[in-house]
């Protein structure tokens, strides 16, 4: 590459070679070869368009993957400078539109997509940071500039008068990237929150994003992986957490076999296969996956992270808390994401251990609740995760003289993250989480009367709910449900009982075809609710069943209430 950037010539640029180096940097990246990855594009990234975006979109992977507060802020600088990088090869009038396809350079193509992007990539991270999307609203500039230079590229590569250059399979993947990206992510989005995007005809079609994100997998081009990846985490993720728990994974199966024949060693494709066993409720699999996952590298300890997360929830849902609480312990100690979650999870073990017996370390754990939890609170971009405001709130109440202990505090997070859609999957052990359940109701009838007596039964209750619609005792799933309801003005702290109970009713009434009561709950919980703990995520979750019902339309034009915390 000659000529110096900013000296007012333009660097000359060798597509296909700059293409090659960053297709073998990624495979290294998938044998797990993270710093040979790494190495390969460092040299080219301060002054090519393509090395300074892979390099950048891979520290946001690990970003993405790890959680880690020091990588999100480091990946977001990185991405900002290959953004700048992206914006010297960029023609200076770049109207796509107007212009028309003759006037740019292949290079100046290229040039807006990667452009593009990086600012699509920049705004992901701001949600990493804060799931509640105000913050990904918050830089509306960037995905308003994104989204547009997608919508126009996307166009122009459909016109008659465009002319395909040599590295055209590359720039037609960037496209689907990012129109299938921004199809999909808007397609989840409450309307509520779509509405303070503000921008005319910006709407998410769901099956439309699906497709072309299908189309970059199936091609052989840079952004291939990065489509499969965007895939993975909306079948396994995303649709798992923020919408009605039922997740259908024969895609995300299909999508994975063919990496996983290429890479039987990637760390990150063991860990999708661990996902995908965990989904369908085979959990022995899935700690299998997850085990080999941790064992295919030892380069980049923070994917064992993930692995270690998922380890944790797999032997919570076997009722086996002491090697749940061993793996909370592992992420206490190694990983800076949430340590206030950690612990609490440690907490939360330890209490569903008969209280006689020998607790690991010799920890306690009201201490562990009323003094370490607090003390771990952390802000990122200025803000507490919601689920850690959560575990803080609830472990409040160890502070007292006299300690209150939580009923099922592992059991209650499990429902947080939409853990029993997964339990559901084997009956004996849903049967088994039930007894417990069952156990735990009978000791608080026994016990005298709290000021968190209501909380805790209804909390019981919308678990015990769960626990009975995934075994086929629908009436009984629905007195739970309906009970909570009746109970809200004795329902002191945990105010998100009501709008959950009546989500779940909701989704019981969609499995039993009553689409106008479901639609009805549905509304209610959307519009009569605000300020509970996890609003977010029950809104998505609302909206997702809405959409199933075909109701969004409507929904955008019922009554609004106040926009979620």
């Amino acid at each position: 590459m000659s000529g110096e950037p900013g000296s007012g010539h333009r660097p000359i640029v060798d597509l296909s070679q700059d293409l090659t180096d960053c297709m073998e940097a990624l495979n290294l990246f998938l044998m797990n070869q993270f710093k040979e990855s790494l190495d390969l594009l460092q040299p080219r990234a301060t002054d090519s368009l393509y090395h300074s975006l892979v390099y950048a979109t891979i520290l946001e992977m690990q970003a993405m993957m790890t959680f880690e507060h020091d990588d999100i802020i480091s990946a977001g600088q990185t991405m900002k400078q290959a953004q700048e990088i992206c914006q010297r090869f960029r023609k200076k009038s770049s109207i796509i539109n107007k212009l028309g396809a003759d006037t740019f350079t292949e290079v100046e193509l290229h040039a807006e997509v990667c452009y593009a992007e990086c600012l699509l990539q920049r705004a992901a991270l701001t949600f990493l940071q804060d799931e509640n999307m105000i913050s990904f609203i918050k830089g509306g500039m960037k995905v308003r500039n994104s989204y547009l230079i997608y919508r126009d590229l996307n166009n122009l590569l459909q016109s008659n008068a465009f002319q395909k250059g040599a590295s055209h399979v590359h720039l037609e993947g960037g496209v689907s990237l990012g129109t299938g990206a921004f199809n999909l992510t808007l397609s989840l989005f409450p309307p509520r929150i779509l509405k303070l995007l503000e921008f005319a005809g910006f709407s998410g079609d769901k099956e439309y994003g699906l497709s072309r994100l299908h189309e970059g997998a199936a091609s052989w081009n840079l952004r291939s992986l990065l489509c499969t990846m965007l895939l993975l985490c909306y079948y396994t993720f995303l649709s798992f957490i923020l919408g009605t728990g039922e997740v259908s994974v024969t895609e995300a199966e299909d999508l994975l076999r063919p990496h996983l024949s290429r890479y039987p060693k990637s760390a990150i494709f063991l860990f999708f296969a661990g996902r995908i066993a965990e989904l369908k409720g085979n959990i022995d699999e899935a700690i299998r996956w997850f085990e080999e996952g941790c064992s295919a590298q030892q380069s980049w300890k923070q994917f064992h992270h993930m692995c270690y997360w998922e380890l944790m929830w797999c032997y919570a849902y076997k009722g086996l808390w002491k090697v749940a609480y061993f793996y909370a312990d592992l992420l206490s100690k190694e990983s800076r994401w949430s340590k206030a979650m950690y612990v609490y999870m440690k907490a939360a073990f330890l209490s569903m251990l008969p209280r006689d017996e020998p607790r690991p370390f010799g920890e306690n754990e009201v201490e562990l609740f009323s003094r370490l939890v607090p003390s771990l609170k952390q802000k990122i971009a200025g803000k507490s995760p919601p689920t850690e405001k959560f575990a803080i709130r609830k472990a409040r109440r160890y502070q007292a003289k006299e300690p209150i202990p939580l009923p099922v505090p592992a059991l209650e997070m499990m429902y947080l993250w939409n853990g029993y859609s997964v339990l559901g999957k084997d009956s004996r052990l849903t049967e088994e989480t039930l007894t417990i359940l069952s156990m735990a109701e009978s000791n608080l009838s026994q016990e005298q009367a709290s000021e968190f007596l209501y909380d805790d039964m209804c909390s019981i209750l919308l678990l015990k709910g769960l626990c009975l619609k995934h075994l086929g005792r629908l009436e009984e799933a629905e007195q739970c449900f309906t009970q909570i309801c009746h109970s809200e003005k004795k329902i002191k702290f945990d105010h998100f009982l009501v709008p959950n109970a009546l989500l779940e009713l909701g989704l019981l009434y969609v499995q039993q075809q009553k689409a106008e009561e479901a639609i009805a709950l549905l509304r209610r919980a959307k519009n009569n609710y605000k300020n509970y703990s996890m609003e977010s995520r029950t809104l998505f979750r609302i909206h997702a069943a809405l959409s199933k019902l075909k109701a969004a339309e409507s929904e955008e034009n019922s009554t609004d209430g106040a926009s979620p915390s």
